[in-house]
């Protein structure tokens, strides 16, 4: 794991999300503990999705969307005067489908470094491999990293894409149903990952699946119809939630 990153609280206060007249948030509060696991769960179109992207203002991209409240991270609100390419350096985002360059294995790690200035050889291939270990892929791609990323299975090309999001050092990964799209196998092998990250990062990440959010998470969020409803411990929120909807959810009543 790099060494002396720093890992902060995310603190979100009142935040409220517009796209043009649609409300899609309202009046979110919530501190998202730094190097632990949060879940977010709910049935689709509940909010989880614009919620983790309000966190690295990924939805600045989508026209007419508007954002009222504060994000905290680092003691400093993200809205106001933040540098956003710094911003989702620290904040890095993995995908519900494996997106990697059509590139080389290498240049799929090596392309984030680049692009911050990095030009040296040496440091390049080292921090290749030291992401591809990260996610317990060198093993398998070692004797092939001048091949094409395409060539990778699925499991393979989502935790290159984890591989390419730690190469920029990043403090949080916030990851958007990242085995939605994967075989069982790979998904127990993105959950093992996860779990080997935990505390190193800070991990948030929306998930449908709430027997993934029980094994991962150490903290569960559970949205509904763009609010968050409950929030606590993972084991507590899933044996005895306090919320008469968040039971019903998490029994199968609906969603």
């Amino acid at each position: 794991m790099s060494e002396n990153r720093l890992v902060h609280n995310i603190e979100v206060e009142h935040l409220n999300m517009f796209y043009d007249d649609f409300q899609a948030l309202y009046d979110i509060s919530f501190l998202l503990e730094a190097g632990k696991v949060t879940a977010l769960i709910g049935p689709s179109g509940c909010g989880k999705s614009t919620f983790i992207k309000t966190l690295n203002r990924m939805n600045d991209l989508i026209p007419n969307t508007r954002v009222e409240g504060c994000v905290r991270y680092g003691g400093c609100d993200i809205y106001q005067n933040y540098d956003v390419i710094e911003l989702r350096k620290k904040l890095g985002m993995v995908f519900q489908k494996p997106n990697p360059f059509p590139m080389s294995i290498t240049d799929n790690i090596s392309y984030g470094p680049k692009v911050h200035g990095e030009r040296n050889k040496d440091v390049l291939a080292a921090t290749v491999e030291r992401c591809l270990k990260e996610v317990n892929l060198w093993g398998e791609v070692k004797d092939r990293l001048a091949k094409s990323a395409l060539s990778l299975s699925g499991g393979q090309q989502q935790r290159l894409c984890i591989a390419r999001t730690l190469a920029t050092n990043p403090e949080v990964l916030l990851m958007d149903e990242p085995t939605s799209a994967l075989d069982p196998l790979s998904t127990s092998r993105i959950e093992d990952l996860i779990s080997s990250l935990r505390g190193h990062y800070s991990i948030i990440i929306v998930t449908h699946n709430m027997q993934q959010a029980g094994r991962i998470s150490d903290t569960t969020a559970f949205f509904l119809n763009g609010v968050l409803e409950e929030v606590g411990p993972t084991k507590e929120l899933f044996v005895t939630p306090k919320k008469q909807k968040t039971e019903e959810y998490i029994t199968g009543r609906f969603g």
